[in-house]
């Protein structure tokens, strides 16, 4: 079970963007890195390129890189304070994450 899923927010805790907080966009669990949106924005040149019948509009093009999972963490739905992810086990044998600080379930 991963620890941050998309669709969850987090807090940016080291770097440029260190105290920003926005939702998971994408999960990256090959690279552990992740997609949040509008944290570590970087700029591409694009060129004019026909790739097809489609043809790619030239220009400048800013977009959210993706940045290491060791430099966000999860902010709790209950406390909502950034808190390490911890696991424990339902009644029903169903394992979920809780939070460290206020020890409720984040799912």
């Amino acid at each position: 079970m991963q620890r941050i899923k998309s669709g969850d927010t987090v807090e940016v805790i080291s770097g440029v963007d260190k105290g920003k907080r926005g939702a998971v966009v994408r999960v990256l669990p090959k690279e552990d890195r992740v997609v949040v949106e509008r944290v570590n924005i970087r700029k591409k040149h694009q060129r004019p390129q026909q790739a097809g019948r489609r043809q790619v509009n030239p220009g400048i093009i800013e977009f959210e890189a993706p940045i290491h999972l060791s430099k966000v963490m999860l902010v709790c739905t209950q406390c909502g304070e950034p808190t390490r992810v911890g696991f424990r086990m339902t009644e029903e044998g169903r394992k979920v994450r809780t939070c460290h600080k206020c020890s409720s379930d984040i799912d």
